[in-house]
């Protein structure tokens, strides 16, 4: 089943999506509801009315309390290192636990939506995944393709702190076009548990990246255990996959080719990713508003402080 968060007639509804049109649910049950309550509980949802797709704007499928975005494929981790700050191979540890960090459940866009990156930032990068949304038990509600956005400039400088990625990621990210539920996907189970399902990146509609979600180090479910470790994960919590390989996004392939070859996004740039069994998603850059520049960081004299203290 797909489920949609859209607008529709000046107000945002939820429904399911049937071929070219949406089962709007009766009452207007927030998506995070929806997913609390289980999947079993989404099919049994009453519809009050069927509109064409045509007619709904969609909006991002749900605005998450909590999202974790993992780093769970080692031919990005190879690449990005390279690109950012020229090392190269994976970490040992990177084997040991899915890593992930959180992102901004404040800063999320939908389908259609314009990205507004940072006004300094010049090596602007798309990142290609799928998110899982967490139901009832931690078990995996559905699926909704993920943009994990990224200006690297300022992810390189600020990631020198050995904290992050902060500025550098927090600006957007953006979901769609739908949720599609977990026993969709079942068919494409291998015998590991892992998705086997395609994912491609395209950027002014030439494709750039392809890579099977399969290719996974960890399962959603694995990553899901872990993040539940002396923490709590509640139903609506997003776990991204981490960017695929071959291309899952422009920085990977500049650490391969040694050079920013294809060129970072630029205003204008329209990126469209597809996962198979999923949908599209599809997003143009812009520019943010310049920022004012802040105080420049105060420099202490650590002995003298000592000694006024002493005094």
């Amino acid at each position: 089943m797909r489920l949609a968060r859209f607008q529709h007639a000046g107000k945002i509804k939820t429904g399911r999506i049937e071929d070219d049109a949406v089962r709007v649910f009766a009452g207007g049950p927030a998506m995070e509801a929806i997913v609390a309550a289980g999947v079993g509980a989404a099919y049994r949802l009453d519809v009050a009315q069927t509109v064409p797709l045509a007619e709904v704007r969609l909006l991002a499928p749900l605005k998450p309390a909590s999202f974790r975005d993992f780093v769970a494929f080692e031919e990005h981790v190879d690449g990005v290192r390279r690109s950012i700050d020229g090392s190269a191979g994976v970490p040992d540890a990177w084997y040991d636990a899915p890593t992930f960090y959180f992102t901004n459940p404040h800063a999320i866009y939908g389908p259609g939506d314009d990205i507004p990156f940072p006004a300094a930032s010049v090596a602007r990068d798309f990142e290609l995944e799928v998110a899982a949304i967490a139901g009832p038990g931690r078990a995996v509600f559905g699926y909704t393709v993920f943009n994990d956005w990224s200006a690297r400039d300022l992810q390189g400088r600020e990631m020198q702190v050995r904290l992050g990625p902060a500025k550098g990621k927090d600006f957007a990210s953006s979901l769609g076009p739908w949720i599609v539920t977990a026993d969709d996907l079942e068919p494409a189970r291998d015998a590991d548990g892992f998705l086997d399902l395609w994912c491609t990146a395209e950027v002014n509609g030439a494709e750039v990246g392809r890579d099977l979600l399969s290719n996974m180090g960890w399962t959603f479910e694995t990553m899901i255990a872990y993040a539940a470790r002396d923490a709590p994960v509640e139903p609506g919590d997003l776990f991204g996959s981490g960017t695929v390989g071959n291309g899952g996004c422009l920085a990977e392939l500049w650490g391969r080719n040694g050079r920013q070859d294809p060129p970072p996004l630029v205003d204008g740039d329209v990126v469209t990713l597809t996962v198979e069994g999923i949908g599209s998603l599809t997003n143009q850059v812009v520019s943010a508003p310049p920022t004012v520049d802040l105080p420049r960081v105060r420099r202490r004299d650590a002995a003298r402080a000592r000694a006024e203290r002493q005094h």
